[in-house]
């Protein structure tokens, strides 16, 4: 039913878009390398990889802990650990909504700045998570570290489209894989250490992620200190012109669908060929 009634995009189908020249055919290995070879890609990935992959640790890590280090029962730490992960429910589109709100204030200036403060946030959390010995306490302080950390995780992925809107798919992919490699780390640090120890090195990743912040530069679109978004332009960058422009393939070229018998013509030139808005 859904494939029947509804578009691929909000600009039509692609099928349409590809025939009426609104959307360039680029081959999904361009697509690939250019979200790959993309600076911001492994920027997130490290972000990402510092609020996912938290929440991966603490859904393995956070029973036991409330098991040893406040003598509660198996069945009881594990109720206490779950609230961890209920708090997925509207968390992270909290943060994806913060994302938006800020961009439509401040332009893309404004979803690094709500990325860089949840990331913050979320690592002094941790740190006053670690240092907190009631278990009441402790379990009001975990469900603020978690809203932090899955809010997170929606306002990295307020910016994963942006970076490479051809390329969405791959970036997103890889974008996400930092989460399970970073849950690897922190999940030997917590085998092999102290919980106090295991914590500050979790809270300093994530600390040393939020810096990474000041060097998300995003073509067409503002830094977190730097730059302005380009005015009059679409921020998803759906028009072909930037679509081809982005890619870092210089010999791309596109055929001319209206004027001098189907020549070839740079990609450039596509922009100055689409029907008007």
């Amino acid at each position: 039913m859904i494939y029947f009634i509804s578009d691929d995009a909000p600009k039509g189908n692609y099928h349409e878009m590809k025939k009426n020249g609104t959307m360039p055919q680029v081959s999904a290995t361009a697509c690939f390398q250019s979200g790959v070879f993309n600076f911001n890609t492994w920027l997130l990935f490290m972000q990402y990889g510092c609020c996912f992959g938290v929440e991966l640790t603490m859904n393995n890590a956070a029973a036991l802990y409330f098991k040893e280090e406040f003598n509660q029962t198996t069945e009881s730490a594990a109720a206490i650990a779950s609230i961890f992960g209920w708090m997925n429910l509207f968390a992270r589109g909290l943060g994806g909504l913060c994302s938006d709100r800020s961009n439509a204030k401040w332009g893309m200036r404004g979803r690094l700045i709500t990325q860089l403060v949840l990331l913050i946030l979320e690592g002094a959390t941790v740190l006053v998570f670690a240092n907190t010995k009631s278990l009441g306490a402790s379990i009001v302080v975990m469900v603020v570290f978690s809203i932090f950390v899955q809010a997170a995780e929606g306002s990295t992925y307020g910016i994963v489209p942006y970076i490479e809107p051809p390329a969405t798919g791959s970036i997103a992919g890889i974008v996400g894989a930092g989460g399970s490699t970073f849950a690897v780390g922190f999940g030997i640090a917590f085998r092999q250490m102290e919980y106090d120890d295991a914590f500050i090195i979790m809270a300093g990743a994530i600390f040393a992620s939020s810096l990474l912040t000041p060097f998300i530069c995003i073509r067409n679109h503002s830094s977190l200190f730097f730059g302005v978004d380009r005015n009059g332009e679409d921020d998803a960058a759906f028009d072909a012109g930037r679509w081809t422009l982005h890619l870092p393939f210089k010999n791309i070229r596109a055929k001319r669908k209206e004027g001098s018998d189907e020549e070839d013509v740079p990609v450039q030139s596509v922009e100055d060929n689409l029907p008007s808005q």
